[in-house]
């Protein structure tokens, strides 16, 4: 018998919660060693006052929780503001789920000419698997000339997992990797069954046991705002603020806008990184990062 995929990554996320909850963090004894990290099952189920066969059941795939039920787990697991959302989204009833559409691939003529009109703010266009949809001259200065990578590999994600020079741009590499990492995840709730995304996620696990760690690790946020610390090879240190801005005519596609405050170093290399990728003598290619 076939499953919802939704109560088969419901049940995954909680096992990936409840094995990250120190048992003392909800007042329980150590009780010893523990062949399993974190809580056990029955624990889980005595803490929300459920019966440990309807928890099993749960994180089986097979039975569909309740509203109350959900809200004792939420409490029990600790769970963060991001967290409630989601596991409120993979245990939304499938009737009641809008149907998926795909984000598109390509950008309209409008969005480009915003994107261009912004000539000293790097930015580009992501989607829920954080395929690089569209992009100015100043992101590709900013990031890599996405204009060189083949299509079907110009995933934010891949490039982060795959390309060294990656690494050497975010003084946070592993922060802000695993940070994309939930937000895809996130981003792909009501979307479990997508086959490009499984397929990213497939050659990324084979070829990366960190990706594949982080993945199985369950975690999400939303894609909304942060600051990184970048070390560009052309302007040096850049500590850059970022926002997603959702672009109303596809609500799959989200604009990154990155932006420093007037007046501080940053802003001053952001006018310079602007001159150089205005240069013809230069290539976006040169400042990959």
């Amino acid at each position: 018998m076939n499953r919802d995929p939704h109560r088969h990554d419901l049940g995954e996320f909680l096992k990936a919660r409840r094995a990250e909850l120190d048992p003392a963090a909800v007042g329980l004894p150590d009780g010893g060693s523990r062949r399993v990290a974190g809580l056990r099952r029955e624990e889980v189920a005595v803490l929300a006052a459920i019966s440990t066969d309807y928890y099993a059941r749960l994180e089986q795939g097979r039975i569909q929780p309740s509203p109350s039920v959900l809200e004792s787990l939420a409490r029990v697991l600790h769970l963060d503001d991001d967290q409630r959302v989601y596991l409120y989204e993979l245990a939304a009833k499938e009737e009641f789920r809008p149907p998926r559409r795909q984000p598109r691939l390509k950008a309209q003529p409008q969005l480009q000419r915003m994107l261009d009109d912004m000539a000293h703010t790097p930015a580009f266009v992501i989607g829920p698997r954080t395929e690089i949809v569209a992009w100015n001259a100043m992101g590709a200065a900013l990031i890599t000339d996405f204009g060189k990578i083949p299509e079907k590999q110009r995933y934010y994600i891949r490039l982060l997992i795959t390309d060294p020079r990656m690494r050497e741009l975010y003084a946070d590499w592993e922060g802000v990797t695993r940070l994309a990492i939930a937000q895809m995840r996130m981003h792909n709730t009501n979307n479990p069954g997508d086959r490009q995304l499984a397929a990213l996620v497939g050659e990324l696990s084979v070829g990366d046991e960190q990706f594949r760690q982080w993945w199985g690790s369950h975690h999400v946020a939303v894609r909304d705002t942060g600051t990184k610390h970048l070390r560009h090879p052309v302007v040096g240190d850049l500590h850059l603020d970022w926002n997603a801005v959702t672009w109303a005519a596809d609500p799959d596609l989200q604009i990154i806008v990155w932006t420093a405050e007037a007046g501080t170093p940053t802003h001053d290399s952001l006018r310079l990184l602007a001159s150089w990728a205005a240069d013809p003598s230069h290539s976006t290619s040169d400042s990959s990062a």
